[in-house]
C-alpha cells in the first residue's frame, strides 16, 4: 500500500465520520517559540488551549512536520526521520475517549475493501496511563482488546502536557508487534524496537498549574470542554504496510537511497555503517526538499541553519561513501519525483528549489576545500611542535566557523598520523548546545504563554476598519498591565488595551503598526504599538497621556493620517518593486521578507548574486514607470485556492486562512496576497528611490528604497552635494566623474611617494639598529621601538634586514612601531637562534600580551599587536625576558 493511499484512506474515513479535512500547515510555524512545525498538534494549539475558538468541532489532517532534536538517530533506527507526516483526528469539545478509541481501532483493523488498513488485531498492543482506568476499560469494551494486550505505563511515556500551565491529560498508544525476529517478548513496556508505536491518542481532560517539570505539576480540575488530539505516524504505518524494515525503504524515500547507492557504486545491505549513511542521505534530501518548498533557504542562523546542516550532512555522508563530487542535481531530482504527487509544489517550484540546492552544494564543496587547507596547516603546526593530537578548540573552530564536519576532521587527522582531542571538542559542543537550549527555554518562557488573552479572544475577533476609516468608535473589552488583567489604567501607566473594533493597523505582513491615539470620555491614550498576540485579537500597547481608562468604556481609535499615508505608499511601492524584480530577473526572484514603514521599504528576495548597477537602474525605472502610469490598485477577498489559480503570489511561511485578501496593481502585473494597507492608484506612491542592495545570506539579496517625500528629500540632498562639488572643484556637472578620478589618481601617486619615503627613512636606520645588538643569554638581540611607521609590512621588512645583517650568530630581532594608532611588534629569528630554542611565534605572543592583544606566526617570523601603543617598551622588554628565562 503506497504512502499516499494510506493518507487518503485516513482522510476519507474521518471525513465520512463528520470531520472537516484541514490542509497541512506550512513547516514554518508562526509560533514564536518554535522554528518549525514539530508535531501534528502545532497548528491546532490555539484551539486546544482555548485561546482561539475552533472553527470546527471535528477535524482531520495530514500535517507535514520537521524535527531535528534526535538527528543523530537518523539512519540508525527504523523510525527516526527529520521530515515526517502526522495523520491526526481532532475533537474540540465534541467526542472524547470512547469515540477516539473506536475510530482508531476501526480504521486500523477494518479490511482494505471497507476502506481500512487491514491490520491483524493479534499484531497490535495498547498502552494506557497507569491511573487511567477509564481508557483501560474502553479498550476492552469498545475495541475488544484482551487484557494481556493492554499495558499500563507511567507519566514519562503516557501523559501529555506542554510543560506550561494549561491543558494536559493521559494518553494511550497503539503499537505494532513486528515479531520475534525483531526483538524480545514483553510488549511495548520493554521499549524494544520490535514494537513500533503507530498511533497516539491524547485525552486532554485536565487543567494543570504550578508546573515544576513536564511530569511534576498540580491538577486544578477537569477542563470544561475536553479535547481529543491523536496522531498516526504515516511513515511508520507505510513501512509496515509495505513490508520493509524501516521508513527509509518506503516508496517516498527509497528512490533517493537507491540513487545514492548507484552514485557510490556500493551495495545496500553489505555494510552497516554505509547503510546508515545511505539512510541519512535519503532522509535529509527529502527533508531539505520539503523545507525549501515552504520557503526556507540556507543560512547561518535560525531555520536556514537547520536546513544548511541537513544539506551539509548529505554532502558529508556522500563523501564518506566515497563520492567527492556534486550529487545534489541527481538526488534532489529523484526526491522531487517521489514527492510531487503528494506535494505538487516541489515540482511547480522546482526552478527555485534546485537553484538553492545546487548553490548550497557548490558553496560547501568550496568550504570543504578551504577547510581542508586550514586543517592541514593546523596538523602541520601540531606535528612540527612535536604534538600527537590536534587541539579540540581547533576542531571546534573548523566545525563552528567553517561548517567542517568533525568526523572529516578525525579522518584527515588519522591519515596524518595524529589524533584529535575529541573530549575537548565535545565539551565545547556541549557548551554551545547548552547556550542554545537556555536561549530556547528563555524564548519559550517569554513568548509561549498566551492564556491571558484567552477570555478576551472568546468575546470575538477584533474587527479592523482601517481599510476605509481612520477613526472608529468602539468599546474597551479588556486592559492588561504586565500581563495581568485589570479594570483600569491611569495617567502615566503603560498597558495593553483590547477594543472590539479598531482603525489602527497591527504589525503584520512586513508593515509596521500604525501610530495614533485612543480617546474617550476623560482620557487620551498614546498608541505605542499594535500587535496580534493570538490570531484574531488585536492588542494596543498604550501610555495613558491623560485621565483614566476602564473596561467597558467607549473609546475611539484615531490613526495618524500622515504616517498612514506614507506607510501605504511604502507598502504599495514594495509590491511595485517586487513586480519589477520579477520582470527583470525572472520568476525565480521571489519574496523572502519585507519591511514597510512610512517613507521606507526593504525587500528581500531569492537571488544568488549581486545586482549590477544597470540592473538596479532598470528595476528602479520599471517601478517608477508604474507610478507614472497611475495604475489602479484593487483589493478582493476570495477563496485561497481561487486566488492562487489567478496567479496571486503568497509569501512563503505566511499562514493564510480559507479566504484571503488579494491586492492587484495594474491587474495581474502585480498580484499578491496581502492584508496590508495600500494607495488607491500607483501615482499616489509619488517616487521610489533605490538606495541600497546587499546580501542577506548565500542565496538572498535585499533592496532598500526611500518612498514619496523621503525619496524626494534624498534626491534633493544628492543634488545639493553635486552642486557643492561643481562649485568647489570648478568643474561642470557632466565632468565631475573624470575630475574626481583625476584627483584620486593624484592622491594615490602622492601616497606611494610618501610610503616610499617612509620606507627609505626606515632603511636608513638599518646600521644604527644593527649596532644596538646586545647579548641576552645565548642570543644576540635587537629590541627597539621605531616610533611611527607607515605599515606593518614596512616594520616586517626592516626586521628581516636587521636579522640578515647580524650574521650567523643566534640572532633575534624585535621591532615595535605605532601603525595608524595601533601598536605592532614583529619578531624575526635566524637558523641559529631557532636551533637554540628561540621561536618567533612564541616571542610575538609574549609581546602582544603586554599590548593587550594577540599574536603568533611561524618560527622564523611572527607578528603581534594590541590596543595600547604606550606599552611598546614593555612589550619589547617581554621579548628579552622570554629569551633570558
Amino acid at each position: 500500500m503506497k504512502t499516499a493511499e494510506i493518507s487518503q484512506r485516513f482522510l476519507d474515513y474521518f471525513e465520512k465520520n463528520g470531520h472537516t479535512i484541514v490542509p497541512s500547515a506550512s513547516l514554518v510555524t508562526d509560533d514564536p517559540a518554535l522554528l518549525f512545525t514539530v508535531a501534528g498538534m502545532v497548528p491546532f494549539i490555539p484551539y486546544l488551549s482555548g485561546d482561539v475558538p475552533a472553527p470546527y468541532q471535528r477535524a482531520a489532517d495530514n500535517q507535514k512536520c520537521i524535527r531535528t532534536n534526535d538527528i543523530e538517530e537518523v539512519g540508525k533506527t527504523p523510525r527516526h526521520g527529520t521530515f515526517f507526516q502526522m495523520l491526526g483526528n481532532w475533537s474540540f469539545g465534541d467526542y472524547f475517549k470512547a469515540d477516539a478509541i473506536r475510530f482508531a481501532w476501526e480504521l486500523l483493523t477494518s479490511s482494505e475493501e471497507d476502506g481500512g488498513l487491514a491490520f491483524d488485531p493479534a499484531d497490535l498492543w495498547v498502552t494506557v496511563y497507569e491511573e487511567d482506568d477509564e481508557a483501560h476499560g474502553l479498550w476492552q469494551s469498545v475495541a475488544g482488546v484482551s487484557e494481556d494486550r493492554i499495558q499500563r505505563l507511567g507519566k514519562d511515556t503516557n501523559y501529555w502536557s506542554t510543560g506550561l500551565p494549561g491543558p494536559a491529560g493521559p494518553c494511550s498508544e497503539i503499537f505494532f508487534d513486528r515479531g520475534p525476529a525483531y526483538g524480545i517478548d514483553g510488549g511495548p513496556a520493554t521499549d524494544d524496537d520490535r514494537y513500533v508505536e503507530i498511533w497516539n491518542l491524547v485525552f486532554m481532560q485536565y487543567e494543570i498549574t504550578n508546573v515544576r517539570s513536564k511530569y511534576d505539576f498540580d491538577i486544578v480540575g477537569e477542563l470544561p470542554a475536553k479535547n481529543i488530539d491523536t496522531g498516526m505516524g504515516l511513515e511508520r504505518v507505510a513501512f509496515i504496510k509495505q513490508g520493509v524494515d524501516n521508513m527509509y525503504e518506503t516508496d517516498q524515500v527509497r528512490p533517493v537511497l537507491d540513487r545514492a547507492v548507484a552514485l557510490a557504486g556500493k551495495q545496500y545491505g553489505a555494510n552497516h555503517e554505509d547503510d546508515v549513511r545511505f539512510r541519512v542521505v535519503a532522509d535529509h534530501v527529502r527533508s531539505s526538499l520539503m523545507l525549501m518548498s515552504d520557503g526556507v533557504t540556507p543560512s547561518n542562523d535560525g531555520r536556514g541553519y537547520i536546513l544548511r546542516r541537513l544539506m551539509r550532512r548529505v554532502i558529508r555522508s556522500m563523501r564518506l561513501l566515497g563520492v567527492d563530487g556534486p550529487t545534489f542535481r541527481e538526488l534532489f531530482t529523484v526526491s522531487r519525483d517521489a514527492m510531487k504527487d503528494a506535494y505538487p509544489v516541489v515540482e511547480t517550484d522546482w526552478a527555485r528549489i534546485s537553484q538553492y540546492a545546487l548553490a548550497e552544494e557548490e558553496t560547501f564543496l568550496r568550504t570543504l576545500a578551504s577547510g581542508s587547507s586550514i586543517l592541514e596547516e593546523s596538523l602541520s603546526q601540531t606535528k612540527a611542535a612535536g604534538g600527537t593530537s590536534l587541539e579540540g578548540r581547533e576542531a571546534f573552530l573548523l566545525h563552528d566557523t567553517y561548517g567542517f564536519p568533525i568526523d572529516l576532521t578525525l579522518e584527515i587527522a588519522e591519515e596524518a598520523g595524529l589524533s584529535v582531542d575529541r573530549a575537548a571538542f565535545d565539551t565545547l559542543m556541549q557548551e554551545q548546545r547548552a547556550r542554545a537550549k537556555a536561549d530556547a527555554r528563555a524564548r519559550k518562557r517569554q513568548l509561549a504563554d498566551t492564556s491571558v488573552y484567552r477570555d478576551l479572544r472568546a468575546k470575538g475577533e477584533t474587527i479592523f476598519t482601517g481599510y476605509s476609516d481612520l477613526e472608529t468608535e468602539s468599546t474597551v473589552l479588556g486592559i492588561l498591565i504586565d500581563g495581568v488583567s485589570v479594570d483600569r489604567a491611569v495617567t502615566g501607566q503603560i498597558a495593553e488595551v483590547i477594543l472590539a473594533e479598531t482603525a489602527l493597523y497591527a504589525e503584520s505582513g512586513g508593515q509596521v503598526a500604525d501610530r495614533g491615539v485612543i480617546v474617550g470620555p476623560g482620557f487620551e491614550l498614546e498608541v505605542l504599538d499594535v500587535q496580534k498576540p493570538v490570531p484574531g485579537l488585536v492588542s494596543h500597547t498604550i501610555e495613558v497621556s491623560t485621565g483614566e481608562v476602564g473596561v467597558g468604556q467607549a473609546a475611539t481609535s484615531v490613526v495618524d493620517a500622515v504616517n498612514r499615508r506614507a506607510a501605504r505608499q511604502a507598502h504599495s511601492a514594495t509590491h511595485l518593486v517586487h513586480a519589477a524584480l520579477r520582470d527583470t530577473l525572472g520568476k525565480t526572484a521571489t519574496q523572502a521578507g519585507s519591511l514597510n514603514r512610512a517613507g521606507y521599504m526593504r525587500f528581500d528576495f531569492t537571488w544568488g548574486q549581486a545586482l549590477s548597477d544597470a540592473t538596479r537602474s532598470e528595476i528602479e525605472e520599471i517601478a517608477n514607470n508604474a507610478v507614472r502610469d497611475n495604475l489602479e490598485v484593487t483589493t478582493r477577498v476570495l477563496a485561497l485556492d481561487e486566488a492562487k489559480s489567478l496567479g496571486a503570489m503568497a509569501l512563503f511561511g505566511e499562514k493564510y486562512g480559507e479566504t484571503v485578501r488579494m491586492v492587484d496593481i495594474g491587474g495581474p502585473w502585480s498580484r499578491e496576497l496581502c492584508a496590508g494597507t495600500h494607495v488607491a492608484t500607483s501615482a499616489e506612491v509619488g517616487l521610489i528611490n533605490l538606495v541600497g542592495e546587499s546580501s542577506v545570506g548565500a542565496s538572498n539579496r535585499r533592496v532598500e528604497a526611500l518612498v514619496g517625500v523621503d525619496a524626494f528629500r534624498s534626491l534633493a540632498a544628492e543634488r545639493a552635494l553635486v552642486l557643492q562639488l561643481t562649485s568647489s572643484l570648478k568643474t561642470p556637472r557632466d565632468q565631475l566623474p573624470a575630475r574626481i578620478a583625476e584627483l584620486q589618481a593624484s592622491l594615490k601617486s602622492a601616497e606611494k611617494k610618501i610610503a616610499a619615503f617612509e620606507a627609505r627613512a626606515l632603511s636608513d636606520r638599518l646600521p644604527a639598529l644593527a649596532g644596538t645588538a646586545a647579548r641576552v643569554g645565548a642570543h644576540l638581540v635587537v629590541a627597539e621601538s621605531l616610533g611611527s611607521a607607515g605599515s606593518a609590512d614596512d616594520v616586517r621588512s626592516l626586521a628581516l634586514q636587521v636579522r640578515d645583517r647580524l650574521g650567523s650568530d643566534a640572532a633575534v630581532v624585535a621591532l615595535g612601531a605605532d601603525v595608524g594608532g595601533r601598536p605592532v611588534v614583529v619578531v624575526a629569528t635566524n637558523d641559529a637562534a631557532r636551533a637554540a630554542g628561540a621561536k618567533a611565534g612564541v616571542l610575538a605572543k609574549a609581546a602582544a600580551a603586554a599590548l593587550g592583544g594577540g599574536g603568533g606566526g611561524r618560527d622564523d617570523v611572527a607578528q603581534g599587536g594590541g590596543t595600547d601603543a604606550a606599552a611598546l617598551p614593555v612589550a619589547l622588554a617581554a621579548v628579552k625576558d622570554a629569551l633570558g628565562a
